[in-house]
């Protein structure tokens, strides 16, 4: 007898290893199969479901019902975005909905819930790609068509300074001061435009973030309290140790601006499962289980800006350039991660997620290290 192949799983099988939440309706709109991702997201068991019915979980006037009930109504597919979810015990999740038509007798439905929480973290990875695409072509044209007439702007000012008129030595000074301001800032840009290849080497982000915290509380961050909560059972993270600096320092000087004298910046680390992306120009997801956390006790950025803090010359803070959280989101882009903002509890949290070396076995994981 020849192979027989694989056993095939079944629909329950099959229905339970998708990740979103499922349920399978008869013509009726009764519950027929519910997988485990649904029992958990409707916070009750398939058998409930098939008994009671799914209906009343939901608040009166529920999009949900009207968009299953137009499926039924058409016999077509329908999907919603961004929809909000209220349910009849009084919580709320934005999800995108999807309702398939199934190919079987009976006019069955399928319908799949995407809460927002992942969908909106995917499409961040994708703003920050395209907002560092963008940072990078500015650089460069900038820094090519400024920085040579700067140079002769500042050279002929210097001459100025040399005349006997305290007036116009005065307009002088004053010109070269900008000067040098504007070349700074074209510095900065400048680190968008370099693109070359990187070595990448497993490190341990505990010691970057130990090396970050030691320059911010000899600098920028001495009137500061700083706090760490570390775990220190995290694999390393494969990167370039340089560009995590930069970026973590970014990030914490971020934090610093952002919160009054005194105030609290809280570094933390964490392992969290089940955050996978799919990078641009890759067909695979990237699990991100390390989490990095930059936590500060300020305002937070204004609403106008919020959605657009990781776009370049975006900022809510006087004299701000608006390339620092850019350019954050460019490094951790490089690196195959992602960088996300939040308000929560009267504190700002900013966390970036990274993959992690992938040969535990090889590489042992490695402790907190202390400043």
């Amino acid at each position: 007898m020849g192979d027989a192949g694989p056993p095939v799983p079944s629909a329950v099988e099959l229905l339970n290893a998708l990740p979103s939440p499922t349920l399978l309706l008869d013509g009726e709109g009764g519950v027929l199969l519910a997988n485990a991702a649904a029992e958990a997201f409707l916070n009750l068991s398939q058998a409930h479901l098939v008994e009671r019915g799914w209906r009343g979980l939901f608040a009166e006037g529920s999009p949900v019902v009207t968009l299953i009930d137009e499926a039924r109504r058409t016999g077509q597919g329908v999907q919603a975005y961004d929809v909000p979810v209220a349910f009849a015990i009084g919580r709320e999740v934005s999800c995108d909905l999807l309702v398939g038509q199934a190919q079987l007798p009976g006019r069955w439905l399928t319908v799949s819930f995407q809460p927002r929480a992942v969908t909106a973290l995917v499409e961040r990875q994708m703003g920050q790609s395209a907002a560092a695409r963008t940072a990078v072509g500015a650089a460069a044209m900038l820094a090519h068509e400024i920085k040579n007439p700067l140079s002769g702007i500042r050279g002929a000012a210097q001459l100025l300074q040399e005349t006997d008129d305290p007036e116009a030595r005065e307009l002088a000074d004053l010109i070269v001061t900008e000067a040098d301001r504007v070349r700074a800032l074209i510095d900065r840009m400048e680190g968008f435009t370099d693109e070359r290849p990187r070595r990448f080497a497993p490190e341990n982000i505990h010691a970057i973030l130990s090396h970050v915290r030691r320059l911010a509380e000899t600098g920028f961050g001495r009137d500061h309290v700083f706090a760490e909560t570390y775990d220190p059972s995290l694999p390393p993270v494969l990167g370039d140790r340089d560009r995590l600096v930069q970026a973590m320092l970014n990030l914490v000087k971020n934090a610093v601006e952002a919160s009054p004298p005194g105030g609290t910046i809280t570094l933390r680390t964490a392992y969290r499962t089940g955050i996978r992306v799919r990078p641009a120009g890759s067909s695979g997801r990237v699990s991100l289980p390390l989490e990095i956390a930059v936590i500060d006790e300020g305002d937070g950025p204004p609403p106008h800006v919020a959605d657009h803090l990781f776009e370049p010359f975006v900022t809510g803070k006087r004299g701000g350039t608006g390339l620092g959280l850019a350019l954050v989101a460019k490094v951790v882009g490089d690196h195959g991660g992602v960088v996300e903002f939040e308000r929560r509890d009267g504190r700002t949290i900013f966390r970036v997620r990274l993959p992690v070396v992938q040969e535990p076995a090889a590489v042992p994981p490695l402790a907190a290290e202390t400043a």
